[in-house]
């Protein structure tokens, strides 16, 4: 596996692949890996010849109060752990590489399919993703894409971005990597103490429970999603949103209809941390 530090480095490698007739997968991460990002580096195997991660904790994705200072980092251990995944290429760019020095003249905007679940949580945030893995597109130019259900917003942001902006790569959606209690697994899961970490699988509980309300017929959940935040704000979270959401616009829904596609999905704060999680409902 290499180590690639600049935007000249990868290029080179990748360029090499291509001579060869070799496909390439992407998974981009913020590092902090966890058995969850091995999964879609084991995923982005299966798809391609080539693997290549980047490490990067992007500052465009976070607010003026969020954890970007606090973000979790092992640059040392996370390439270790994507040598030990198969990988490639390991791309570990700094901010001067990914956004250079000096005025900035452009920028990305993001309309509508933000405007709910974690982009009406936190403003700016998906801006910041397309922009970043807009670049790293630009640079790595793959075959495939890999990302996680758990941003399962990202990813349908991330999907429009490819076809408007003729991105020629695929995005492969993997599953949500869950600890055994059902948790799903995630690099801010660091921050939870103790007693949050038992609690945490709450958020996941309370999906299964609308889950399985809708799966026997009651098609209109919103009692039973009130019934969940009210349960889980007594566990002692602080409910950021619990709703059913389009699957193509991510706009919240008051009415299910069978045949069609949903997006179940919660996020709430134990403490600092902020859990997200997510079910796909397909009636």
């Amino acid at each position: 596996m290499k180590q690639c530090k600049t935007i000249e480095e990868i290029r080179k490698e990748v360029s090499q692949f291509k001579r060869e007739g070799k496909t390439i997968a992407f998974v981009p991460t913020m590092g902090a890996l966890h058995e969850g990002h091995l999964s879609l580096i084991k995923l982005a195997g299966s798809k391609a010849d080539e693997v290549v991660v980047s490490i990067y904790v992007n500052p465009e994705q976070f607010g003026p109060n969020e954890d970007f200072e606090d973000y979790p980092r092992q640059l040392e251990d996370d390439i270790q752990a994507c040598k030990d995944a198969g990988c490639t290429i390991v791309f570990t760019p700094d901010d001067e590489i990914m956004y250079g020095s000096g005025k900035k003249y452009l920028s990305v905007q993001v309309k509508e399919l933000n405007t709910h679940m974690d982009g009406g949580s936190r403003p700016g945030f998906f801006e910041g993703i397309v922009l970043v893995v807009n670049k790293l597109f630009n640079i790595v130019e793959p075959d495939f894409a890999v990302f996680g259900q758990k941003d399962i917003q990202q990813v349908q942001i991330i999907r429009q971005m490819v076809k408007e902006f003729n991105h020629n790569v695929e995005i492969v959606m993997a599953p949500i990597k869950r600890a055994e209690d059902g948790l799903a697994l995630s690099s801010r899961n660091a921050y939870l103490s103790q007693e949050e970490r038992r609690v945490a699988p709450y958020l996941y509980s309370a999906l299964k429970r609308v889950e399985e309300k809708v799966n026997q017929g009651l098609m209109e959940p919103e009692d039973m999603l009130e019934l969940q935040r009210e349960e889980l704000k007594a566990k002692g979270f602080k409910n950021d949103y619990l709703s059913v959401f389009s699957f193509d616009t991510m706009s919240p829904v008051n009415k299910l209809e069978k045949g069609e596609r949903y997006i179940l999905a919660g996020a709430a704060y134990l403490g600092k941390t902020r859990l997200i999680d997510n079910l796909i409902l397909d009636l």
